[in-house]
């Protein structure tokens, strides 16, 4: 399963905003991505409130994973961006 490991970029970790706006980006893609730290369970990444869980503050290691490559590849970016400076 394709997977990509990537440092949180937001300033706040991935908490609401920052959340929000990758669970939205999973849910439209059709095909399951799921986020976890490092040591950690896996999460859906379509669910803003699982992301909250995983309590990733800036530089957090975060893993994202799914069938899709493509998936992968967009949600991973999400994670590495500042979020909270859009």
């Amino acid at each position: 399963m394709p997977s990509k490991t990537v440092t949180v970029g937001s300033a706040v970790g991935l908490h609401a905003r920052p959340a929000t706006i990758i669970a939205e980006a999973a849910s439209a893609l059709g095909t399951p991505v799921t986020l976890a730290v490092e040591g950690g369970e896996p999460v859906d990444a379509g669910s803003a409130l699982m992301i909250m869980t995983l309590g990733a503050e800036l530089g957090a290691t975060v893993i994202v994973e799914s069938d899709d490559q493509a998936a992968v590849d967009q949600i991973a970016d999400l994670v590495a961006k500042d979020l909270d400076a859009e």
